[in-house]
């Protein structure tokens, strides 16, 4: 059955065959066949565009048109059957989540720290801006988190933020992923202090609306600065190139940097990009 989604394509023109591409596809779509690289079959790909960021002659993009589904079974036995031809070995069984790598299953033991944060409701998607929290005195009963919030408005959800919001004028934006949260200890004191936060998913979310979201938002706010957090697994990556190319389609000269955080919660890496792209 076929649908309107995301899907890669490779100019062949472009491409020189040097298969960096390959291995950041988790879910083995792209083969380098007769010196080019290639998709293997459109229900391999998932649209989130993990390649891209990979390829030193541009030959590979996002598109939207009538393909087949992603299927991501049959691509977690692809890779599988893909491992045992380049190994001559058995590779390891699927695992639980069906082979992506963002949804294997793990248990990380808790940290040893004193006390636990209270959890915080959701207001709705009413535009909000808070004055800085003040601390609490010893020994003050609460219901507040022991450590303040750094959260500064409300939505913060990418989706749920418009273009308009007085928030945005003149602020240093930081586009999170959803996880991304929760892997990194320290996110309110470390990132999210004297920033703007938006957050999305970018496996199970509309790609192609945070596109337009982030094109408005460049051209019409006057960000300071644009900081994206996310985690190691392949479905984040498609963020960072997504960001990139709303700051080249509005013409702004950003500064951005890309933070990628480990799934036990350290940084991994930094890439500053002084101009944006």
């Amino acid at each position: 059955m076929k649908t309107l989604r995301n899907i890669i394509e490779i100019d062949e023109e472009k491409c020189d065959g040097c298969g960096l591409c390959v291995p950041s596809c988790a879910e083995g779509a792209i083969r380098i066949i007769d010196g080019k690289a290639r998709l293997v079959a459109e229900k391999f790909c998932d649209g989130l565009g993990a390649c891209l960021g990979e390829c030193p002659r541009d030959a590979i993009r996002i598109v939207q048109k009538e393909v087949e589904a992603f299927d991501e079974q049959a691509a977690m036995e692809q890779v599988e059957r893909q491992k045992m031809e380049d190994n001559g070995i058995p590779a390891a069984p699927l695992h639980p989540s069906s082979g992506c790598p963002s949804a294997r299953l793990m248990n990380f033991p808790p940290p040893q720290v004193k006390g636990d944060a209270q959890p915080v409701g959701c207001p709705a998607a009413n535009l909000h801006s808070f004055a800085a929290a003040k601390g609490e005195r010893p020994g003050q009963e609460t219901y507040a988190a022991a450590i303040p919030s750094a959260l500064s408005h409300w939505p913060v959800q990418i989706r749920l933020v418009p273009p308009h919001a007085p928030f945005l004028n003149n602020a240093d934006l930081l586009i999170a992923a959803d996880c991304s949260p929760m892997a990194y200890g320290d996110f309110h004191r470390d990132f999210l202090k004297g920033k703007v936060v938006m957050m999305g998913c970018p496996k199970f979310d509309d790609m192609a609306l945070y596109e337009e979201r982030f094109q408005q938002i460049f051209r019409q706010a006057e960000i300071k600065s644009v900081t994206v957090l996310v985690m190691e697994v392949p479905c984040c990556q498609g963020l960072p190139a997504l960001v990139k190319k709303a700051l080249k389609e509005s013409a702004k000269e950003i500064p951005l940097e890309i933070v990628t955080i480990g799934l036990r919660g350290k940084i991994l890496r930094r890439d500053a990009y002084p101009n944006g792209i």
